[in-house]
């Protein structure tokens, strides 16, 4: 890395340990205005201050850390039902899909009798009749 991209112009060329005792805002990006309110709020004044403060130390720590972080046990779990639950939904051992290659059975528009072929076509038309007969 060039440690000359992440410093103000001011401070290319300069060595680490001036660069650690320069203001927060020899960082680049981090204005006079960021600099003043990062001393207000955490008293800090150098690129050293910041680096040590504790708040930045636990955030690095904790983004570290996230990265590595296993999945818990109920994780895994809930990851496992969801691979099941699709391999129940769309079984890989399918005869249609493995041995034939086919992915989609259509049946042709004016084939279909949406009627008829409704999974509850006689509850349907029961439930028909009853209003017919009441009106």
């Amino acid at each position: 890395m060039n440690i000359d991209t992440v410093v103000d112009k001011d401070y290319v060329g300069k060595c680490f340990k001036d660069l650690a005792a320069a203001p927060v805002s020899a960082l680049r990006g981090v204005s006079s205005k960021d600099a003043k309110a990062l001393q207000q709020a955490f008293n800090v004044s150098t690129v050293r201050d910041l680096a040590n403060l504790n708040f930045v130390k636990w955030a690095c720590a904790i983004a570290t850390l996230a990265d590595e972080e296993q999945d818990t046990p109920a994780d895994k779990a809930k990851e496992t039902l969801l691979d099941e639950a699709v391999e129940m939904t769309f079984p890989a051992s399918d005869p249609i899909s493995v041995d034939a290659g086919i992915t989609r059975i259509e049946v042709a528009p004016e084939m279909v009798d949406a009627h008829g072929d409704h999974q509850h076509a006689g509850k349907m038309e029961e439930a028909a009749d009853k209003e017919a007969a009441t009106h």
